[in-house]
């Protein structure tokens, strides 16, 4: 593989140039691929920076998990940010979830929430009780979107018979009456777990 060939594609400002470029990175070893992801990240295009966390989170390395972080928490595309949390919870979820649960907090956009929903529902080493707390952040949220994602959390938690599984029945019974349907869809199927 030709390295300054895939450099100068991802350096290029031509996301029709650099996206393969990234994508051929899968090929390389980590620490080949990650100066190239590095570079990657810097560029302005938000679709460029956001492959590149993804061939981070592909292709784990310190100096990786650092721009994942630094990304996570700067980036201003919230695209980018969502893809990064999914990234770092590729490196270790241990590391990523004080991380993760930080930027659901701070940032209220519904496509970074719904990515950090994503990465930790189902992952099977979340702890019941943080699992518990993001599904209650998540229910305050105004977009439906992410309330029918902390709903389903409730679901899983209730499924599994979790040590938090009656504060979970709790919280989903409370939602059958919620103006969002979807909410109440999620709630119900939640409930017959």
């Amino acid at each position: 593989m030709d390295l300054d060939a895939l450099h100068a594609a991802i350096t290029s400002g031509d996301p029709s140039r650099a996206m393969p470029a990234l994508a051929g990175l899968r090929a390389l070893s980590a620490e080949q691929a990650e100066p190239l992801l590095l570079l990657g990240l810097q560029q302005e295009v938000f679709m460029v920076r956001s492959l590149s966390c993804a061939g981070l989170g592909m292709k784990p390395t310190a100096a990786g998990w650092t721009a994942l972080v630094q990304a996570l928490q700067h980036d201003e595309d919230a695209n980018v940010r969502a893809e990064a949390a999914n990234a770092l919870v590729s490196h270790s979820l241990e590391r990523a979830w004080p991380l993760l649960l930080q930027a659901f907090q701070r940032d209220s956009q519904w496509l970074l929430r719904c990515s950090v929903l994503s990465a930790v529902a189902e992952h099977p080493a979340m702890a019941a009780e943080d699992l518990l707390q993001l599904a209650r952040l998540a229910l305050e949220d105004a977009d439906g979107t992410v309330r029918v994602g902390g709903a389903e959390i409730l679901g899983r938690l209730v499924r599994e018979g979790s040590a938090v599984a009656g504060d979970a029945r709790c919280e989903l019974q409370a939602l059958q009456h919620d103006p969002d349907h979807r909410v109440v869809a999620a709630a119900l199927n939640g409930l017959q777990g």
